[in-house]
């Protein structure tokens, strides 16, 4: 998916939600557990009564992998049946050098036919350069992440003054461009959400954290707004798990649909719709 397609979308829908979709067995309604693919009914419930409401989904890979080959087919058919209209995120955080990425790459985005997918930048440019090849396609860099980790390693200033993060930003915008690289940054981070902004003004942030994790949508707007939105906000566990009744799917589409109302008066009142 290109740029504008993505813009075209956002304005489309009236929404800039990406939904996280990271099926826990431990969590999903108990009555799906007599289904032959508990995992895909799952998902394909929440895609039904949602994706008139969302311009992205991002499975994370790790609630697949864990059930082995088949976990790999569940994710397989989730992404083949997501509609074609809609940005696939492969929230896998990959990243190695040479040959390693490249295939990493195929993965998601010829096998997969995955958008985009998540990577990690520590070890450098040879390590994310191979999933730039590849045309209509993005890499997601974790920039500035919503976990308490964060404060480890990407915080930390250098004698220069400079964060880690601002490092992985500054350096990383040589590899790409707003047209296939976007970041990863945090709703937990809004102190640091404005210098991000200031740092990369026309790329996209994916922004995890908002609702379960304590970020609001307010302030990652007030301060992450950028050229076209530049925002897609993902919420997953607020969705997924509203309810873990019958009414699941329901009740995930309200919740959804809370969050795509604000989003429609905010695109209103930036004048983008």
């Amino acid at each position: 998916m290109t740029r504008e397609e993505l813009i075209q979308q956002i304005k489309r829908k009236k929404s800039f939600l990406c939904i996280g979709l990271d099926p826990d067995l431990a969590k999903i309604p108990a009555h799906l557990l007599k289904e032959k693919d508990p995992i895909f009914a799952f998902n394909k419930a929440i895609v039904d009564t949602t994706h008139d409401l969302a311009v992205a989904y991002k499975p994370n890979t790790a609630f697949y992998e864990c059930h082995g080959s088949k976990g790999w087919e569940t994710l397989q058919k989730t992404i083949e049946y997501l509609p074609k209209d809609i940005f696939c995120i492969a929230d896998a955080k990959r990243g190695d050098i040479g040959n390693t990425s490249t295939y990493y790459a195929k993965t998601f985005f010829e096998s997969m036919n995955c958008d985009a997918v998540t990577v990690a930048p520590y070890m450098g440019e040879d390590s994310v350069k191979p999933f730039l090849a590849f045309e209509n396609k993005w890499v997601i860099l974790l920039a500035l992440t919503s976990n308490k980790g964060a404060y480890d390693f990407q915080l930390n200033e250098s004698k220069e003054g400079k964060t880690l993060y601002q490092h992985v930003i500054e350096t990383s915008q040589n590899w790409g461009t707003e047209a296939d690289l976007m970041y990863v940054v945090g709703a937990t981070k809004t102190e640091q959400l404005a210098h991000v902004r200031s740092l990369a003004p026309n790329h996209f942030f994916l922004v995890p954290g908002v609702g379960a994790q304590g970020g609001t949508l307010q302030e990652v707007v007030q301060y992450g707004w950028g050229k076209d939105c530049g925002l897609l906000i993902n919420s997953s566990r607020g969705i997924l798990y509203a309810s873990s009744g019958f009414d699941f799917a329901e009740t995930a589409r309200i919740e959804a649909q809370l969050l795509q109302s604000q989003m429609e008066e905010i695109l209103s009142l930036k004048k983008m719709i």
